[in-house]
């Protein structure tokens, strides 16, 4: 008698967004910009903004409470948690220290991912690595930011473009040879650097032409990072359902990384993925960087657009460069 494959499927999901809404309206009155060019070149309407005092670890801990309690599951059954960020409330102790001591999670490992927006996927990927090695059976990974802590807000062409959040799933071992995740894949290349980046986060002292040091702000260079999401979202993608011998006509629903509508949209055309097939929620959140996949995610479980076997890809590109895919049979 044949014994089934360990692999992993997701057993609870959660969100948490903050109370605050700055909206596109808002935003014409702070920098020289309008609903209509906002709405037209990204597609966000309005985003989530952190109320002070309201920091990373509090709203990782809100996603994931919320994911400890669809899954049927207790704290202290969790093996290891993960929490893909780029914006921790500090260094060490970790955002996952902080997660762990909330929810009395006093059994699990604890370690932050920094992958930027890639940051769940990468988080995906190893929970299914140690669950698919027999080394753990349930690890929660969670997607969580304040990017509004790092945002320049005289600066229209980044200000407009994020969002505060978090957004958590638990991923369970599962013996199948057909369903739960089927296969991952995960990429990076360090010579696009200066496309993406938030100097003065760490040791590195950035300075200007007269040595002053400059703000801790993100800077980005909008249409080279377009280029590059969109050729490896694409190609991570196909990647990935190729390894599940599996093609883009059976996928039945996309997640990817919402960082503007036109890159989403670029990539489903790559993939000839019809609109009702790819999962956008951009114009309520922004860009919440690592969280916005697991905010969809469990707003996709919400609305009921996954159902049991059904083929779903998540997708994400980040700044490292980043990025990376996972396709699994739902369960």
């Amino acid at each position: 008698m044949s014994v089934r494959k360990i692999t992993a499927n997701i057993s609870g999901v959660g969100k948490a967004l903050p109370e605050k809404r700055l909206t596109n309206a808002d935003l014409e009155k702070m920098v020289d910009t309008s609903d209509a060019w906002i709405s037209q070149r990204v597609g966000i309407k309005e985003r989530r903004i952190a109320a002070p005092g309201e920091y990373t670890s509090h709203l990782a801990a809100r996603a994931a409470a919320e994911a400890l309690k669809m899954s049927g599951l207790t704290a202290d059954q969790i093996d290891l948690i993960l929490v893909g960020t780029s914006t921790p409330d500090t260094v060490y102790p970790s955002v996952a220290c902080l997660v762990q001591k909330e929810l009395g999670a006093s059994h699990a490992g604890v370690l932050d991912i920094s992958a930027a927006c890639s940051g769940f996927v990468y988080g995906a990927s190893l929970a299914w690595g140690m669950i698919k090695a027999g080394l753990m059976k349930h690890v929660l990974v969670i997607g969580a930011e304040v990017n509004s802590s790092i945002i320049n807000w005289k600066d229209r062409d980044t200000c407009i473009l994020f969002g505060d959040g978090a957004g958590a799933a638990i991923f369970s071992a599962h013996h199948s040879d057909t369903d739960g995740v089927l296969a991952m894949k995960l990429g990076g290349d360090g010579n696009y650097t200066d496309l993406l980046s938030l100097p003065n986060s760490g040791c590195r002292v950035f300075t200007d032409a007269d040595g002053v040091q400059t703000g801790r702000f993100t800077t980005m260079q909008g249409n080279e990072v377009f280029k590059q999401a969109v050729r490896n979202m694409a190609e991570c993608a196909v990647y990935v359902l190729d390894r599940a011998g599996l093609t883009s006509k059976e996928v039945d629903l996309l997640i990817p990384h919402q960082a503007n509508t036109r890159i989403i949209d670029a990539v489903a055309k790559r993939l000839d993925l019809p609109s009702e097939k790819v999962f956008v929620n951009i114009a309520n959140y922004g860009n919440t960087s690592a969280a916005t996949i697991p905010i969809a995610l469990c707003e996709a479980v919400e609305q009921g657009r996954l159902n049991t076997g059904d083929v779903l890809v998540i997708d994400a590109f980040g700044a490292g460069l980043t990025w990376g895919a996972l396709v699994m049979r739902w369960v």
